[in-house]
């Protein structure tokens, strides 16, 4: 059942680790899903950890969107969907860092 609670964060970093890999990093890729592993730990620091990252990764996307809309905006493209679709993947991203508050998983990380 943690499984299905940890969705979210699996999901987001799966993300990030796609959008780092179009952007012809693959070692930050490797990072990102080799990290999952730490999920199957049972210490204390992992929820800190996701969450940190969970929010970088947010920022990221922040910034990407950012990026992305400047370009458009300076080649006279459309530029609103892809503002709310970054921006919806930016919040999911950080939102997923709210999971760690579940008791269950709390129990689950605090139990060693």
């Amino acid at each position: 059942m943690n499984f299905l609670r940890l969705l979210p964060v699996i999901l987001s970093m799966l993300l990030l680790g796609a959008h780092f890999f179009r952007a012809g990093l693959p070692a930050v890729t490797l990072a990102c899903v080799a990290v999952l592993g730490l999920l199957l730990l049972k210490k204390s620091w992992v929820p800190r950890l996701f969450q940190a990252l969970l929010l970088l990764g947010a920022v990221e996307w922040l910034r990407t969107l950012y990026v992305f809309a400047q370009t458009r905006i300076a080649w006279d493209e459309p530029w609103t969907r892809l503002a709310l679709i970054l921006g919806g993947v930016a919040l999911f991203t950080a939102l997923s860092a709210s999971v760690f508050w579940s008791r269950k998983l709390h129990a689950y990380y605090r139990g060693s």
